[in-house]
């Protein structure tokens, strides 16, 4: 080999070496530990990045809340339950990104759930600065944001779909319930609600009359999914329906009929 060729060999192995290190690293993904903070109030939060990441893309952000058995400090729990056991099973129906506070102990999604009404801290700030804090560090895209819970977390969906009725494209509360008072701030949101008609610890009617107030305050876009012989349990049916979370990710606010 000549002299010639060797050094042009080395010169291309030092630039290719230079460029590799020089590279930016791959995103990290999956399911990644995370904790948001509102004053001297801290929450943990797992969110969760899909496999194809990439920030040169905006993503919808799903919003999950948990049950009352997942509370805690733990960071761990809520994500084991519910969406989370539903994306490991079918990644690739979650192209998207799932925001997973954990609300303390003794504590709720929101105010005035009967046994949840310790007022502080704010559960719900804190599970909207975990949203907002994904939105911002990965992309997440405004316009595509959806707010979905089970059990406690359904009755905090309710909720918080109350009070921001203009930040969420959809929303998915399941075996929980709401104010009925409240029908009209939602009567343009879609909304898909899911309940066991055989559930012991939340009984159907609190969506039912739910669904039904909304109607008669005018909504077109709200749909009732009743699963016959079922308990609490309705989660495990509602995030493994591949229908039902493609329905959820097509929703975008400011298209015909959002808000």
């Amino acid at each position: 080999m000549t002299r010639s060729i060797l050094r042009s060999l080395l010169i291309t192995l030092a630039l290719l070496m230079a460029g590799v290190a020089g590279a930016a690293p791959a995103p990290e993904t999956g399911f990644i530990d995370a904790i948001v903070r509102a004053g001297d109030t801290m929450m943990p939060y797992v969110v969760y990045v899909p496999r194809n990441y990439t920030p040169d893309q905006k993503w919808p952000v799903i919003l999950f809340l948990h049950g009352a058995g997942e509370r805690g400090s733990d960071g761990l729990k809520q994500s084991a339950v519910g969406i989370g056991g539903a994306i490991r099973l079918h990644p690739e129906r979650f192209p998207c990104l799932v925001v997973m506070p954990q609300c303390p102990l003794s504590r709720a999604w929101g105010q005035g759930i009967r046994g949840f009404n310790t007022p502080s801290p704010d559960t719900v700030t804190l599970a909207l600065n975990a949203l907002d804090a994904v939105v911002d560090k990965y992309h997440g895209d405004p316009d595509r944001l959806y707010l979905t819970g089970l059990s406690l977390g359904g009755f905090g969906t309710w909720e918080i779909g109350t009070r921001f009725p203009g930040k969420f494209a959809a929303l998915m509360p399941i075996c929980g319930g709401g104010k009925p008072a409240d029908a009209a701030t939602l009567k343009d949101v879609p909304i898909w609600v899911f309940h066991g008609d055989a559930d012991p610890t939340v009984p159907i009617q609190r969506s039912r009359e739910m669904v039904e107030a909304i109607k008669a305050a005018g909504s077109t876009r709200i749909r009732l999914t009743e699963y016959p012989g079922v308990g609490h349990n309705s989660w495990d049916k509602a995030y493994g329906d591949p229908e039902a979370i493609a329905w959820l990710l097509a929703q975008k606010r400011g298209a015909a009929g959002n808000p």
